[in-house]
């Protein structure tokens, strides 16, 4: 699980050009699918081979002017609270502002490793300009211009290696389900049904649930850990503190989990919220199951289940192979259906095709169908095979990797699920120059 790195500082210092920054370098290797819509406020990054998630503040601010002050106090707060390390920003245009002071004695009190970055340092003058914010009480400064990543460098390296190590503990050998979606879908009915028990308090006001929960869990003979999340809210219209701490709780349970089950309300739909929630999931490269709850309270005839199907396929196209149950957590109805289909896809996930057996199948699908031929260059893939990672991704060797492009990684995506069965994982798919 990787470690969580928060921006805080007051609106307008640069935050999201620096995020931005950041999660660029990453996302060019690994998000680079086609079709998602990405949560601008969460990003994974790596410096060095240390993998960190990233979570910008700034869009976390509601309200007029006048209240911004009291709305990044609490996001500090949270921020010390949840994350392991801050990267508290100023901008040397502005100099230092009271605002920047009450930040900075938030975060002095903290035991967290805070680095102090001062944005739009972009030239020898402005170094100068910069020493004022020695003020403000910290070590050390860091002189970056987030538009142009001069001096993010140095940063960085301080950055991991205060960054706690990657541990891994005992009681993770057992497989997590993490229990996702927007407040009051119906996530904690869903565990207390299946468990048998009120284990977590149930009410009608959202945000009830405030923290995640493990519950060790044992059916169809197979034991795992159900998490229980705080459910992600729309940002704009949340003016409570806790919206922030449920965000990064769920991002952390996401980023700890194998499969993640979604809880859809389906009163409300499948929206943009509990969408940023699947690609979070998917970019993850976790197990998927969607549950669409209180399906009792649907007015229904013979064409409503696959009409809602396809609704849901078409907003997480071009990723639907994933399975969707139809459940009532109050009636109980396909509860245990839904945690079947959970074990499946963790055991899809885990599915380990030998190499030989691979070659045996899937050459002669691309000696049928071959890549396209580009700028006269004919692709001639040779050999491919299964890497030892937790989720599935191959590796095609050929002698043009560049010439193959994104339709035909879909076409043998496809392919490779149709004979294996993949349903609800992510697959990543690589060209190797062999």
């Amino acid at each position: 699980m990787s470690a969580i790195v928060a921006i805080v500082g007051r609106p307008n210092v640069g935050k999201s050009t620096f995020f931005n920054r950041m999660i660029q370098k990453r996302e060019a290797i690994v998000d680079a699918v086609s079709g998602v819509t990405r949560d601008r406020h969460y990003g994974k990054s790596d410096w060095n081979g240390v993998e960190f998630s990233l979570i910008d503040t700034g869009g976390y601010v509601v309200g007029s002017e006048d209240v911004f002050e009291k709305e990044i106090d609490k996001q500090v707060e949270l921020a010390i609270d949840e994350a392991d390390a801050i990267v508290f920003m100023v901008e040397v245009e502005t100099g230092v502002t009271g605002m920047d002071e009450e930040v900075a004695q938030l975060l002095r009190r903290s035991r967290k490793p805070v680095f102090l970055v001062v944005n739009k340092v972009d030239n020898a003058m402005r170094q100068d300009d910069a020493v004022e914010f020695y003020s403000l009480g910290f070590e050390k400064i860091y002189n970056i211009s987030g538009i142009n990543g001069s001096g993010t460098g140095e940063l960085l390296d301080d950055l991991v290696a205060s960054l706690p190590e990657q541990v891994k503990d005992d009681s993770d050998e057992l497989p997590r389900f993490a229990v996702v979606g927007r407040p009051n879908a119906g996530k904690s009915s869903f565990i207390n049904a299946l468990i048998g028990e009120e284990r977590y308090i149930v009410t009608d006001i959202a945000g009830t649930t405030r923290d995640s929960i493990d519950t060790k869990y044992n059916r169809f003979g197979f034991e795992f850990n159900l998490v229980d999340t705080a459910g992600i809210r729309r940002k704009k219209k949340v003016k409570e503190d806790i919206e922030f701490y449920s965000v990064m709780r769920s991002v952390r349970a996401i980023e700890h989990s194998d499969v993640v089950i979604l809880v859809v309300d389906a009163t409300r739909g499948f929206d943009g919220q509990v969408q940023n929630i699947f690609w979070l999931a998917h970019r993850n490269n976790k197990g998927i199951v969607i549950l669409v709850n209180k399906w009792d309270l649907v007015e229904k005839d013979h064409k409503t289940t696959k009409g809602f199907e396809q609704e849901i396929r078409k907003e997480t196209a071009p990723f639907v192979d994933v399975p969707i149950v139809f459940i009532s957590a109050l009636t109980k109805q396909r509860i245990f259906k839904a945690i079947e289909t959970a074990v499946k896809v963790y055991q899809s996930r885990s599915n380990r095709i030998p190499t030989r057996k691979l070659n045996d199948t899937v050459l002669p699908i691309i000696e049928a169908t071959p890549p396209p031929a580009n700028k006269g260059k004919f692709v001639k893939i040779k050999f491919c095979t299964q890497l030892p990672s937790p989720y599935p991704q191959f590796a095609f060797f050929c002698n043009l990797p560049q010439y193959v492009k994104d339709p035909y990684k879909r076409f043998l995506e496809n392919q490779l699920r149709e004979i294996y069965d993949f349903n609800g994982v992510p697959i990543n798919i690589f060209f190797r120059k062999k």
